[in-house]
This record gives C-alpha cells, sequence and structure tokens, in this order.
C-alpha cells in the first residue's frame, strides 16, 4: 500500500509538472508530446482504486497540515449521546444562523411553548396574559389546519383561565419570596437638613 501511493504520489506530480509547460509557449509538436503524456497519465490515474486515492489524499492533507486546529480538536461532538430527533436539521440550522420565528410551524410553536410561561410572566395585566394566551391558540389551531407538509404539529392549545391563574401564583410567589427593598442611606447633608442623624 505504501508503495503504490508513492507511485501514485510521483504520477501527480508528473501531471502537475506537465501542466505547468503548457503556458510556457512550447510548440505544436511538444503540445502533442505533452497531451499524449497526459492522457497516459490519466490512464494510469484510472487504474488507481479510489481507497487509494482516498488515502492518499488524506495522508497528503495531513502532511500539509490541514486537519491541524480544528473546530472540535480534542472535544466531544455536541449531541453525539443524545437521543434521536427527527427535527435535528431544522433545529440545528435555526440555532446555528440564530433565527427565531421562522421555520415550520410545528418547531417554532413548540420553542415559543417552551418560552410562553416567561413571556406571560413579563406581562403587567390579566388582559395581557389573556391576550397573548389566546393569539397562541389561534396560531396552533392554525397550523393544524394547513397542510403543507413538514413536522406534525403536537402542541397543544393552552386554557386561557388556567394559564392566568398560573400567572397570578407565580406573580405572588415572587412578590413573596423578594426580600424587601433596603431603604437608601441619606447622605450627611439630607439628615442635617430634615434635623435626624
Amino acid at each position: 500500500m505504501g508503495n503504490g501511493s508513492a507511485e501514485f504520489r510521483k504520477r501527480l506530480e508528473r501531471a502537475a509538472e506537465a501542466r505547468s509547460y503548457r503556458g510556457a509557449g512550447i510548440t505544436p509538436a511538444e503540445e502533442t508530446a505533452l497531451a499524449a503524456r497526459e492522457e497516459s497519465e490519466r490512464q494510469k490515474r484510472s487504474k488507481v482504486g479510489d481507497a487509494a486515492r482516498a488515502d492518499y489524499l488524506v495522508r497528503d492533507a495531513m502532511a500539509q497540515g490541514k486537519f491541524d486546529n480544528l473546530k472540535y480538536a480534542g472535544k466531544p461532538i455536541p449531541g453525539l449521546g443524545e437521543q434521536y430527533d427527527p427535527d435535528w436539521w431544522v433545529k440545528g440550522l435555526l440555532e446555528r444562523e440564530n433565527i427565531s420565528g421562522m421555520g415550520p410551524a410545528a418547531i417554532v410553536l413548540r420553542s415559543e411553548d417552551a418560552g410562553l410561561d416567561t413571556k406571560l410572566d413579563a406581562q403587567y395585566s390579566e388582559q395581557q396574559v389573556r391576550d397573548l394566551v389566546l393569539d397562541f391558540n389561534r396560531r396552533v389551531v392554525d397550523a393544524r389546519r394547513q397542510l403543507q407538509g413538514g413536522p406534525p404539529v403536537v402542541t397543544m392549545t393552552r386554557d386561557v383561565e388556567t394559564e392566568v391563574e398560573r400567572w397570578r401564583q407565580r406573580r405572588t410567589a415572587r412578590t413573596v419570596d423578594q426580600p424587601p427593598e433596603p431603604q437608601p442611606s441619606r447622605s450627611w447633608w439630607q439628615r442635617l437638613r430634615r434635623g435626624s442623624t
């Protein structure tokens, strides 16, 4: 195998050398001889197996250092031990390109469903929470009705009153869990002005 790859390398070098002569202004007779030589090189190359050619190309790239400093060199490959997900390529694209709100409706609604509680917690009134949940439910129903292909829509609609109650509970839990804000200390001139120390 080693001897075959050395011969293959010599043949490639000879072909590259022959191509370099072409632009040097040679005579038509030399041009014909060069074309015959290239044809014989092509014939020899066609006899070399794909495995030997691939082996040679990989070894040559390693010798040139083309595999140095690869992105995941010495690191685990991301997603290698995870469970199979049929939508892996779409999720990877959305993550790599940092795309939000685009893609198949099933995937967009799933990701929105996962973050809906956080979005609801940012609202200030019950009416805003109701409007958001109603809009989410409307888009889930619309996505189920459309037959455009892609992954199936498995996201469930949410009950509006249940979500409002959950929003109230989370809101009260946050206010109970938070310690009271400390009173800002007054500066010395404010204390003198008010007459207290």
